[in-house]
């Protein structure tokens, strides 16, 4: 059995061209069958107006998820923080914590996850800058207002909940280091992107890190991208559907819904020499190949980083394909004993 755990980052993909409130319900039924499998965490991410996702509301996934498992952490990965109050995050996050015996995560992020005239539409009057608000944040659940700051005396209800751990989602150095000054947990997006993210980014963490009520010593994670199934061929035939729209949404931009694999293969061919090169480039960046394949690339990552949970975030086409993949994995890595 490996030590390493593993858990979930869901973007709530509409799968086999449902209603798109139908990838709500689907995250829900895979979070259910996930706790079954073994895995650890359960984090919902946040997209606005983003065709192909259907979640701009992490925090209600999140009372939405909870309800329906036992023992799994449950949280945000993440709120983007950018686009609200630090208070009234601190507030939902804390009432969830509540509810559901202080098994809930707050993982948050600088991005925006909206286009800019959503970005717009979100925008609130405060404008602190995103480390500042982060700090509020965790002083209000930690309850450690500094008695010099104008909100002092402000108290987060319902009262006497255990503080709930917050993380900071990051795919830079810039994420990592806060995330130490603030002595959060960290955890590095490798599956935004594929810009190089040296192992020095864990090490600035960890070097900067100090400790606070929730995390006496550092706690990392890496997310990444794995399909696993039956053969490499396979598992890169389920991922080329998020390929192809991970082209049009970052070379572009155009965010289309998500075609099928087999529309995929016409599209592909008229795709310029540039889109083709950054889709072979996004491809490679992600775990694709059978159960120990992907297992072996998980361990060499988690190793390299210095991490004991590695987060696993998977798009694809079909529901049953995306469930196929977690029990492969869950199996591989024997996760139920």
């Amino acid at each position: 059995m490996s030590s390493l755990k593993l858990s979930v980052l869901d973007q709530s993909p509409i799968h086999d061209a449902k209603e798109p409130k139908e990838g709500l319900f689907d995250t829900v039924k895979l979070a259910v069958r996930c706790e079954e499998l073994g895995y650890y965490r359960y984090w919902c991410a946040e997209h606005h107006d983003t065709p192909g996702y259907a979640s701009s509301c992490p925090e209600i996934m999140v009372s939405s998820v909870a309800n329906a498992t036992k023992t799994m952490r449950v949280g945000s990965g993440g709120v983007m923080l950018n686009h609200y109050s630090a208070f009234k995050v601190a507030e939902t996050f804390n009432t969830l914590s509540a509810l559901h015996n202080n098994r809930i995560d707050l993982g948050i992020g600088r991005a925006s996850g909206a286009n800019f005239l959503v970005a717009r539409a979100l925008h609130n009057s405060n404008s602190q800058d995103y480390s500042k608000k982060a700090y509020d944040l965790i002083n209000y659940l930690d309850d450690k207002v500094p008695k010099n700051d104008y909100f002092y005396g402000v108290n987060l209800s319902p009262k006497n909940i255990d503080s709930t751990p917050v993380y900071l989602l990051g795919s830079s150095d810039g994420s990592s280091i806060l995330a130490g000054k603030l002595g959060t947990g960290f955890c590095l997006a490798l599956f935004i992107g594929t810009h190089d993210r040296p192992i020095d980014i864990m090490k600035f963490y960890k070097n900067n890190f100090v400790p606070s009520k929730n995390f006496k010593k550092p706690k990392a994670m890496l997310a990444v991208t794995c399909i696993c199934a039956e053969s490499k061929e396979k598992a890169q035939e389920i991922a080329s559907f998020h390929t192809y729209w991970k082209v049009q949404a970052f070379r572009h931009p155009k965010r289309d819904g998500l075609y099928s694999p087999s529309d995929v293969k016409k599209l592909y061919k008229n795709l310029s020499f540039e889109d083709k090169a950054y889709y072979h480039e996004t491809l490679n960046s992600m775990i694709l190949g059978t159960p120990k394949e992907c297992k072996e690339k998980i361990e060499k990552l988690a190793l390299e980083y210095g991490v004991d949970e590695v987060m696993i975030v998977n798009v694809t086409y079909s529901f049953e394909d995306r469930i196929k993949s977690y029990e492969l994995l869950a199996k591989e890595f024997n996760l139920k004993n």
